[in-house]
């Protein structure tokens, strides 16, 4: 009844959104109110991403069952367009992909009906109590991958636990990605027998080549002989300090540029307006222009760029942490030996930060004068910046295997 309510308040501003958005933006609406024209296929694995950052945690998994099994059908669902879009990139042709509708129980039923799913594989954290419910009803068992429960959401589910701890309850399986995630779900009533602690799938990132793919990104946008600041899955405010510190940074090495990824693509025109009040000196992807000596910042303005462009990075900062936003995968930078800043805010991801923090990788800035006096160091010392990075990608190494654990689970 509530969530019923909830719909019938937002239908409108929904719909008018929709009408602005273009095409795209109108068939995520109709979908999530269950029009959707999709090729089904019946009896394989569900498995739902809310957005980008789930699709790429899942990606090492999907591409392992993919690998050993595929004839098996794989439908995967996404909330968001860029998560949309994400998946389509990644497994284009290999996986059927459709919006999840609005937890309404006739949405849920119908889309049950259509795919008639053996196993629903939730990724993270993204718990619908009809979704959860009819999958009980039809015997359909609910396995939360990779599992996430914040210190802050199991206190919220604490709140409502007459609702939601019975929802939690019936889950078939959940596979932790740390041991604060395992505790928050064991307290909250999941079942000892039904939890296991897998580690994060994040750990098992497929590497490009470095070298290969850094030689292709300095010729496609003309960046011989410049370092490079960049600022991933930046959030409201970050671009700003960023831009800020960049400024200082730029009469000490003048060689510099700064490379921003702003986390949501609502996000690109606002940020662009920021750059160019501050520098004439600015290019956007979306123009196909290339660097001169004398491009100050360059806006990614195009979505599925950030990993490819960390290749590029002297330095990363990883955005969602000075805003308080829970922070980032470092992981993608440090796949890549680029050393890392971020903000205090990592509840996102703490087990991840605070074992590359340990090993030197990451090291965690609280305002604009600590990112600058880091920059600083790590740009005056390149020697200490490489150590930095390449403690990160030994990190990565040394923790991989979440994925076949997990799949080994499935099984």
């Amino acid at each position: 009844m509530l969530l019923g309510l909830l719909v019938l308040l937002i239908l409108p501003w929904s719909l008018f959104r929709s009408i602005l958005g273009g095409p795209e933006v109108r068939q995520r609406w109709l979908a999530r109110i269950g029009i959707e024209r999709a090729r089904n296929q019946y009896g394989g694995l569900l498995i739902h991403c809310v957005s980008v950052g789930e699709v790429m945690a899942a990606a090492p998994l999907i591409r392992k069952i993919l690998a050993e099994q595929p004839h098996l059908p794989i439908t995967v669902t996404t909330t968001t367009l860029t998560g949309r879009q994400r998946a389509r990139e990644l497994f284009a042709g290999q996986v059927c992909q459709r919006y999840l509708p609005i937890d309404l129980p006739w949405l849920m039923s119908r889309l049950l009906h259509q795919i008639k799913p053996s196993k629903v594989l939730v990724v993270e954290v993204e718990l619908w109590p009809n979704l959860l419910h009819l999958c009980r009803r039809q015997s359909i068992p609910v396995i939360i991958v990779n599992a996430r429960m914040t210190d802050r959401s199991a206190r919220r589910y604490a709140r409502f636990g007459s609702l939601f701890v019975s929802m939690l309850q019936r889950l078939h399986l959940v596979c932790a990605q740390g041991q604060r995630d395992y505790e928050n779900y064991l307290n909250l009533g999941v079942p000892r027998q039904r939890l296991v602690l897998t580690g994060n799938m994040k750990f098992d990132l497929a590497v490009q080549d470095k070298m290969v793919l850094k030689a292709q990104l300095v010729e496609k946008f003309a960046l011989q002989q410049r370092r490079v600041l960049l600022g991933g899955s930046t959030h409201d405010g970050e671009e700003k300090i960023l831009i800020q510190v960049y400024q200082i940074l730029k009469k000490q090495f003048p060689e510099l540029i700064l490379i921003l990824v702003p986390r949501h693509p609502q996000r690109f025109e606002p940020v662009w307006n920021l750059c160019t009040a501050v520098s004439q000196a600015c290019i956007r992807v979306s123009e196909e222009k290339r660097c001169d000596a004398a491009t100050d910042i360059l806006l990614i303005d195009r979505m599925g760029m950030l990993q490819q462009c960390y290749a590029l990075a002297d330095i990363a900062f990883v955005g969602g942490s000075l805003a308080d936003r829970g922070g980032h995968n470092a992981l993608e930078a440090s796949a890549l030996a680029v050393p890392v800043l971020m903000g205090p805010s990592q509840f996102n991801n703490p087990e991840i930060c605070q074992t590359l923090q340990q090993a030197g990788a990451l090291i965690t800035v609280h305002d604009q004068q600590d990112l600058l006096i880091q920059c600083q160091q790590w740009l005056a010392h390149t020697e200490r910046a490489e150590q930095a990075g390449q403690a990160g990608k030994a990190v990565l190494e040394e923790n991989r295997g979440a994925v076949l654990r997990t799949y080994a689970l499935l099984q």
